[in-house]
Protein backbone atom coordinates (compact mmCIF):
# COMPACT_ATOMS: atom_id res chain seq x y z
CA UNK A 1 0.00 0.00 0.00
CA UNK A 2 1.29 3.18 -0.99
CA UNK A 3 2.14 6.16 1.27
CA UNK A 4 -0.66 8.36 -0.45
CA UNK A 5 -2.81 5.60 0.02
CA UNK A 6 -3.01 6.45 4.23
CA UNK A 7 -4.22 10.14 3.05
CA UNK A 8 -7.32 8.91 1.08
CA UNK A 9 -10.94 9.17 2.89
CA UNK A 10 -11.44 8.93 6.52
CA UNK A 11 -8.84 8.99 9.19
CA UNK A 12 -11.08 6.61 10.87
CA UNK A 13 -9.51 6.81 14.15
CA UNK A 14 -10.11 4.41 16.84
CA UNK A 15 -12.63 5.90 18.52
CA UNK A 16 -14.58 7.22 15.31
CA UNK A 17 -17.52 5.67 14.16
CA UNK A 18 -19.15 1.80 14.35
CA UNK A 19 -17.86 -0.15 16.96
CA UNK A 20 -17.50 -3.53 15.41
CA UNK A 21 -14.51 -5.97 15.84
CA UNK A 22 -11.66 -4.36 14.16
CA UNK A 23 -13.85 -2.23 12.95
CA UNK A 24 -15.15 -5.11 10.08
CA UNK A 25 -18.25 -4.72 8.60
CA UNK A 26 -21.77 -5.43 10.01
CA UNK A 27 -23.57 -8.97 8.10
CA UNK A 28 -26.84 -9.16 9.78
CA UNK A 29 -27.87 -11.61 7.65
CA UNK A 30 -26.88 -14.85 9.11
CA UNK A 31 -27.56 -16.42 4.98
CA UNK A 32 -25.28 -14.95 3.80
CA UNK A 33 -21.72 -14.62 5.38
CA UNK A 34 -19.01 -13.77 3.13
CA UNK A 35 -15.63 -13.23 4.46
CA UNK A 36 -12.35 -15.25 5.65
CA UNK A 37 -13.20 -14.84 9.17
CA UNK A 38 -16.86 -14.00 11.12
CA UNK A 39 -17.25 -12.61 14.11
CA UNK A 40 -19.88 -13.63 16.86
CA UNK A 41 -20.92 -12.63 20.60
CA UNK A 42 -22.22 -15.31 22.62
CA UNK A 43 -22.88 -12.86 25.72
CA UNK A 44 -23.83 -15.62 28.25
CA UNK A 45 -22.85 -15.96 32.07
CA UNK A 46 -25.46 -17.60 33.79
CA UNK A 47 -22.92 -20.79 33.66
CA UNK A 48 -20.41 -18.81 35.90
CA UNK A 49 -20.38 -20.24 39.61
CA UNK A 50 -18.88 -16.82 41.32
CA UNK A 51 -18.43 -13.48 39.84
CA UNK A 52 -20.82 -12.90 36.63
CA UNK A 53 -20.12 -10.38 34.10
CA UNK A 54 -18.71 -12.03 31.40
CA UNK A 55 -21.89 -11.53 29.09
CA UNK A 56 -20.19 -7.99 28.44
CA UNK A 57 -16.88 -9.11 27.18
CA UNK A 58 -17.97 -9.11 23.58
CA UNK A 59 -18.46 -5.75 23.96
CA UNK A 60 -15.78 -5.07 25.64
CA UNK A 61 -13.99 -6.44 23.20
CA UNK A 62 -14.83 -5.01 20.19
CA UNK A 63 -14.53 -2.07 22.02
CA UNK A 64 -10.43 -2.83 22.87
CA UNK A 65 -9.92 -4.23 19.11
CA UNK A 66 -10.67 -0.79 17.32
CA UNK A 67 -7.36 -0.10 18.55
CA UNK A 68 -5.99 -2.31 16.73
CA UNK A 69 -7.60 -1.84 12.77
CA UNK A 70 -6.19 1.21 12.68
CA UNK A 71 -4.55 2.21 9.43
CA UNK A 72 -2.25 0.24 8.23
CA UNK A 73 -3.85 -3.07 6.74
CA UNK A 74 -2.46 -5.32 8.71
CA UNK A 75 0.26 -5.80 11.25
CA UNK A 76 4.01 -6.20 10.23
CA UNK A 77 6.26 -8.25 12.44
CA UNK A 78 9.78 -6.96 11.88
CA UNK A 79 11.09 -10.12 13.98
CA UNK A 80 9.60 -12.68 11.30
CA UNK A 81 9.55 -9.96 8.22
CA UNK A 82 6.05 -10.65 7.86
CA UNK A 83 2.67 -8.25 7.29
CA UNK A 84 -0.24 -10.66 8.88
CA UNK A 85 -3.81 -9.50 8.13
CA UNK A 86 -3.18 -7.73 5.36
CA UNK A 87 -5.61 -9.73 3.12
CA UNK A 88 -7.63 -11.57 5.75
CA UNK A 89 -11.35 -10.31 5.21
CA UNK A 90 -13.16 -10.35 8.96
CA UNK A 91 -16.99 -9.69 9.30
CA UNK A 92 -18.79 -9.05 12.08
CA UNK A 93 -22.09 -11.18 12.56
CA UNK A 94 -23.45 -9.57 16.05
CA UNK A 95 -24.33 -11.50 18.80
CA UNK A 96 -26.48 -15.26 19.35
CA UNK A 97 -29.51 -14.45 20.91
CA UNK A 98 -29.44 -14.85 24.77
CA UNK A 99 -32.54 -15.73 26.55
CA UNK A 100 -32.16 -15.30 30.03
CA UNK A 101 -32.68 -17.73 32.77
CA UNK A 102 -32.56 -20.37 30.25
CA UNK A 103 -29.05 -21.76 29.49
CA UNK A 104 -30.76 -24.14 26.79
CA UNK A 105 -31.96 -21.53 24.65
CA UNK A 106 -29.22 -19.48 24.53
CA UNK A 107 -26.79 -22.08 23.48
CA UNK A 108 -28.96 -23.14 21.26
CA UNK A 109 -28.98 -19.75 19.34
CA UNK A 110 -24.89 -19.92 19.93
CA UNK A 111 -24.59 -23.19 18.03
CA UNK A 112 -27.11 -22.48 15.61
CA UNK A 113 -24.58 -18.86 14.84
CA UNK A 114 -21.48 -20.86 14.73
CA UNK A 115 -23.59 -23.90 12.20
CA UNK A 116 -24.63 -21.10 9.72
CA UNK A 117 -20.31 -19.47 10.25
CA UNK A 118 -19.69 -22.99 9.21
CA UNK A 119 -22.08 -23.71 6.34
CA UNK A 120 -20.60 -20.24 5.16
CA UNK A 121 -16.90 -21.47 4.79
CA UNK A 122 -15.72 -18.96 7.32
CA UNK A 123 -13.52 -19.34 10.45
CA UNK A 124 -15.90 -19.01 13.43
CA UNK A 125 -14.16 -17.07 16.11
CA UNK A 126 -17.09 -16.91 19.27
CA UNK A 127 -16.41 -14.65 22.43
CA UNK A 128 -17.93 -15.33 25.26
CA UNK A 129 -19.35 -15.02 27.67
CA UNK A 130 -18.35 -17.51 30.03
CA UNK A 131 -16.79 -20.72 29.02
CA UNK A 132 -20.29 -23.13 28.87
CA UNK A 133 -20.54 -21.33 25.40
CA UNK A 134 -18.04 -23.49 24.43
CA UNK A 135 -20.16 -26.43 24.59
CA UNK A 136 -22.70 -25.54 21.82
CA UNK A 137 -19.57 -24.24 19.50
CA UNK A 138 -18.13 -27.69 19.89
CA UNK A 139 -21.53 -28.98 18.94
CA UNK A 140 -21.80 -26.93 15.95
CA UNK A 141 -18.87 -29.09 14.39
CA UNK A 142 -20.65 -32.66 14.47
CA UNK A 143 -20.14 -33.94 11.11
CA UNK A 144 -17.19 -32.16 10.45
CA UNK A 145 -14.44 -33.79 12.44
CA UNK A 146 -11.96 -35.28 13.90
CA UNK A 147 -10.51 -32.36 15.73
CA UNK A 148 -8.29 -31.82 18.19
CA UNK A 149 -9.06 -29.32 21.15
CA UNK A 150 -6.01 -26.69 22.20
CA UNK A 151 -7.40 -25.18 25.65
CA UNK A 152 -5.91 -22.34 27.71
CA UNK A 153 -7.09 -22.32 30.94
CA UNK A 154 -6.40 -21.82 34.50
CA UNK A 155 -9.35 -24.28 34.71
CA UNK A 156 -9.72 -28.28 34.18
CA UNK A 157 -13.38 -27.75 33.40
CA UNK A 158 -14.37 -31.43 33.33
CA UNK A 159 -16.45 -31.65 35.68
CA UNK A 160 -19.61 -34.04 35.12
CA UNK A 161 -22.41 -33.26 36.55
CA UNK A 162 -22.59 -31.97 40.01
CA UNK A 163 -26.56 -30.85 41.12
CA UNK A 164 -27.73 -31.66 38.06
CA UNK A 165 -26.15 -28.89 36.32
CA UNK A 166 -23.68 -30.44 32.79
CA UNK A 167 -23.62 -27.50 31.19
CA UNK A 168 -22.26 -24.30 33.47
CA UNK A 169 -18.65 -23.10 33.30
CA UNK A 170 -16.95 -26.13 34.76
CA UNK A 171 -18.14 -28.66 32.13
CA UNK A 172 -17.28 -28.10 29.03
CA UNK A 173 -14.04 -29.93 28.34
CA UNK A 174 -16.34 -32.95 29.45
CA UNK A 175 -19.14 -32.61 26.90
CA UNK A 176 -16.19 -32.14 24.03
CA UNK A 177 -14.72 -35.14 25.53
CA UNK A 178 -18.39 -37.14 24.72
CA UNK A 179 -18.52 -36.20 21.15
CA UNK A 180 -17.30 -38.85 18.66
CA UNK A 181 -15.70 -36.23 16.47
CA UNK A 182 -13.54 -34.81 19.02
CA UNK A 183 -9.99 -37.15 18.95
CA UNK A 184 -8.21 -35.67 21.91
CA UNK A 185 -7.49 -32.12 23.69
CA UNK A 186 -4.36 -30.44 24.93
CA UNK A 187 -5.23 -28.46 28.07
CA UNK A 188 -2.67 -25.71 28.91
CA UNK A 189 -1.94 -23.46 32.13
CA UNK A 190 -4.26 -25.86 34.52
CA UNK A 191 -2.82 -24.76 37.67
CA UNK A 192 -3.78 -24.60 41.80
CA UNK A 193 -7.12 -24.90 44.16
CA UNK A 194 -10.99 -24.49 42.33
CA UNK A 195 -9.06 -26.25 39.00
CA UNK A 196 -10.36 -30.05 39.52
CA UNK A 197 -10.36 -32.83 41.45
CA UNK A 198 -7.61 -35.95 40.97
CA UNK A 199 -11.04 -38.33 39.49
CA UNK A 200 -11.55 -35.34 36.50
CA UNK A 201 -7.91 -35.29 36.12
CA UNK A 202 -7.70 -38.62 35.43
CA UNK A 203 -10.86 -39.03 33.43
CA UNK A 204 -9.64 -36.94 30.92
CA UNK A 205 -6.42 -38.31 30.51
CA UNK A 206 -8.36 -41.70 29.99
CA UNK A 207 -10.55 -39.59 27.13
CA UNK A 208 -7.01 -38.55 25.54
CA UNK A 209 -6.05 -35.51 27.07
CA UNK A 210 -2.97 -33.72 27.79
CA UNK A 211 -2.69 -32.06 30.52
CA UNK A 212 0.34 -28.88 31.43
CA UNK A 213 0.62 -26.70 34.25
CA UNK A 214 1.94 -23.06 33.35
CA UNK A 215 5.07 -24.42 35.60
CA UNK A 216 5.36 -27.58 32.72
CA UNK A 217 5.21 -25.41 29.92
CA UNK A 218 7.75 -23.57 31.27
CA UNK A 219 9.88 -26.12 31.68
CA UNK A 220 9.21 -28.47 28.14
CA UNK A 221 9.17 -24.86 26.32
CA UNK A 222 7.65 -24.40 23.47
CA UNK A 223 9.45 -27.44 21.34
CA UNK A 224 8.95 -29.50 24.32
CA UNK A 225 4.98 -28.53 23.88
CA UNK A 226 4.60 -29.26 20.59
CA UNK A 227 6.14 -32.52 20.38
CA UNK A 228 2.99 -33.77 22.62
CA UNK A 229 0.08 -32.31 20.17
CA UNK A 230 -0.21 -34.34 17.65
CA UNK A 231 0.62 -33.09 13.97
CA UNK A 232 -1.01 -32.39 10.80
CA UNK A 233 -4.53 -32.29 12.72
CA UNK A 234 -7.61 -29.79 12.54
CA UNK A 235 -7.40 -28.21 15.72
CA UNK A 236 -10.35 -25.96 17.83
CA UNK A 237 -9.01 -23.44 19.78
CA UNK A 238 -10.73 -22.10 23.06
CA UNK A 239 -8.68 -19.76 25.24
CA UNK A 240 -10.54 -18.72 28.85
CA UNK A 241 -8.60 -15.42 29.67
CA UNK A 242 -7.59 -16.75 33.07
CA UNK A 243 -5.31 -18.67 31.26
CA UNK A 244 -3.22 -16.02 31.59
CA UNK A 245 -1.74 -14.38 34.95
CA UNK A 246 -4.28 -11.90 36.57
CA UNK A 247 -1.56 -9.53 36.92
CA UNK A 248 -2.23 -8.82 32.62
CA UNK A 249 -5.66 -9.99 32.69
CA UNK A 250 -7.75 -8.96 36.30
CA UNK A 251 -11.01 -8.77 34.28
CA UNK A 252 -12.45 -12.26 34.71
CA UNK A 253 -15.08 -14.30 36.78
CA UNK A 254 -12.53 -16.54 38.11
CA UNK A 255 -8.62 -15.15 38.40
CA UNK A 256 -5.92 -17.68 39.80
CA UNK A 257 -2.33 -16.67 40.23
CA UNK A 258 0.62 -18.14 38.15
CA UNK A 259 -1.02 -17.96 34.86
CA UNK A 260 1.02 -16.96 31.77
CA UNK A 261 2.35 -14.20 30.15
CA UNK A 262 1.21 -12.76 26.55
CA UNK A 263 3.76 -14.77 24.40
CA UNK A 264 3.95 -17.63 26.66
CA UNK A 265 0.39 -18.18 24.88
CA UNK A 266 1.02 -16.73 21.54
CA UNK A 267 4.41 -18.69 20.43
CA UNK A 268 2.62 -21.90 21.62
CA UNK A 269 -0.46 -20.85 19.50
CA UNK A 270 1.82 -19.63 16.35
CA UNK A 271 3.36 -22.80 16.39
CA UNK A 272 -0.60 -24.84 16.16
CA UNK A 273 -1.45 -23.25 13.44
CA UNK A 274 1.79 -23.88 11.42
CA UNK A 275 1.19 -27.62 12.51
CA UNK A 276 -2.51 -28.29 11.21
CA UNK A 277 -5.37 -26.53 10.67
CA UNK A 278 -7.22 -24.04 12.69
CA UNK A 279 -10.89 -24.38 12.37
CA UNK A 280 -12.30 -22.74 14.79
CA UNK A 281 -11.67 -20.49 18.03
CA UNK A 282 -13.52 -19.31 21.02
CA UNK A 283 -12.51 -16.64 23.56
CA UNK A 284 -14.39 -16.45 27.03
CA UNK A 285 -14.83 -15.47 30.53
CA UNK A 286 -13.33 -11.44 29.52
CA UNK A 287 -15.62 -10.00 32.88
CA UNK A 288 -14.79 -5.72 31.82
CA UNK A 289 -16.65 -4.60 35.31
CA UNK A 290 -13.40 -6.28 37.02
CA UNK A 291 -11.04 -4.22 35.27
CA UNK A 292 -11.37 -0.51 35.38
CA UNK A 293 -8.12 0.11 32.52
CA UNK A 294 -9.69 -2.08 30.40
CA UNK A 295 -6.30 -4.51 30.32
CA UNK A 296 -8.08 -7.63 29.76
CA UNK A 297 -10.34 -6.49 26.92
CA UNK A 298 -7.41 -5.09 25.04
CA UNK A 299 -5.29 -8.62 25.45
CA UNK A 300 -8.23 -10.54 24.28
CA UNK A 301 -8.84 -8.71 21.42
CA UNK A 302 -4.84 -8.62 20.79
CA UNK A 303 -5.16 -12.08 21.60
CA UNK A 304 -7.42 -13.05 18.71
CA UNK A 305 -5.90 -10.81 15.75
CA UNK A 306 -2.65 -11.91 16.21
CA UNK A 307 -3.69 -15.86 16.48
CA UNK A 308 -6.16 -14.89 12.84
CA UNK A 309 -2.88 -13.69 11.46
CA UNK A 310 -0.91 -16.60 12.47
CA UNK A 311 -3.22 -18.71 11.19
CA UNK A 312 -3.95 -17.11 8.03
CA UNK A 313 -0.22 -16.89 7.00
CA UNK A 314 0.03 -20.36 7.92
CA UNK A 315 -2.72 -21.45 5.67
CA UNK A 316 -1.11 -19.26 3.14
CA UNK A 317 2.16 -21.41 3.56
CA UNK A 318 0.27 -24.09 3.10
CA UNK A 319 -2.26 -23.40 0.05
CA UNK A 320 -4.89 -23.91 2.18
CA UNK A 321 -8.51 -22.61 1.82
Amino acid sequence: MSENAYEKGRLNLPFVGFCTFAKSPICEDWDNIKGDVAFMGAPFDCGTQWRSGARMGPRSIREASTLFSFGHGGAYSYEEDTMYLQDVSIVDIGDADMVHTDTEKSHNNIEYGVRKMLDAGVLPVTVGGDHSVNAPCIRAFEGRGPIHIIQIDAHLDFVDERHGVRFGHGNPMRRASEQEFITGMTQLGIRNVSSSNRSDHKLAEEAGSTILSVRDVRRLGVEGVMKLIPKDVNYYITIDIDGFDPSIAPGTGTPSHGGFQYYEVMEVLQQVAHQGKVVGIDLCEVAPDYDQSSTTSILAAQVLLNLLGYVFHARSLRNDK
